[in-house]
């Protein structure tokens, strides 16, 4: 299937649904405190997004059945709200998707409650680090796969793992398209496959294991760990490729 190359006008309005995204997620990490339930988590970003007339497009997608995904310590992406209390020492990963008149936008933060270790400082680090790094590293006519290696071989150096089998994704009128953007490469060598080119919308998104790189889905059918069962990390922007160069649609100016 062929990457959609996007009109500067259809990458406004997919600027305008990750706006709504990042908005959210600015909100959420003002305002969660220890003592609230992830339930209430969902609740507060679903009636936020509602006030911005977005709609939470990751319910009822595949299933999933809230509004944000709120993944908690050792669950690295896909974390079904649940009634767990959050604590102070806790890391908390959110995941919100939105679509504004037909268009998609998403991101992800993994964010401290209260005071974190400096471990878990480090690993939340890894990951936004990894996904700046690679935004910034983007310029077109590079490869996907190239993208993919710097991607991993960042993480590496820090000492972490690519969780693997999950992986960023084009989006654009859908909230999943094509390519798929794996965060490692393994032995696979990066001299082939598409090339970025301007117009292209992606989501880039690293996800941060410990120690070991596997997946593990837990009986909801939705959390993921890594198998080393340790705390993980995420972070998430939706890019566009205007001028030869990434620019971030989900953020606030």
């Amino acid at each position: 299937m062929a990457i959609p190359l996007r009109k500067l006008n259809e990458i406004e309005k997919l600027r305008t649904a990750n706006i709504a995204v990042a908005k959210t997620l600015n909100y959420l990490k003002e305002n969660v405190k220890a003592g609230m339930t992830l339930k209430e988590v969902d609740a507060m970003g679903e009636e936020f997004l509602d006030n911005l007339n977005a709609r939470p497009s990751f319910k009822g997608l595949y299933g999933f059945p809230n509004a944000i995904c709120t993944s908690l310590n050792e669950v690295i992406i896909h974390g079904i709200p649940s009634d767990v209390v959050l604590k102070e020492g806790d890391i908390l990963g959110i995941d919100i998707g939105t679509e504004i008149d037909g268009w998609y936008g998403d991101a992800a933060i993994t964010m401290p409650i209260g005071k974190i270790s400096k471990e878990d400082e480090d690993l939340i680090a890894c990951a936004k680090d990894s996904l700046y790094h690679a935004i910034d590293s983007i310029h077109e006519g590079m490869r996907f796969k190239e993208l993919s290696k710097l991607i991993e071989d960042f993480i590496v150096s820090r000492g972490y793992q690519p969780l693997v089998r999950f992986c960023g994704h084009g989006i654009g009128k859908k909230p999943h398209d094509e390519p798929e953007i794996p965060n490692y490469i393994g032995n696979g060598k990066t001299n082939s496959g598409p090339k970025i080119k301007n117009g292209m919308v992606f989501c880039l998104e690293p996800m941060i294991c410990q120690k070991m790189r596997e997946p593990v889905i837990l009986d909801n059918k939705w959390d993921v760990v890594s198998e080393d069962g340790l705390r993980g990390s995420h972070y998430e922007h939706t890019v566009a490729v205007i001028n030869g160069k990434a620019v971030i649609l989900s953020t606030v100016d």
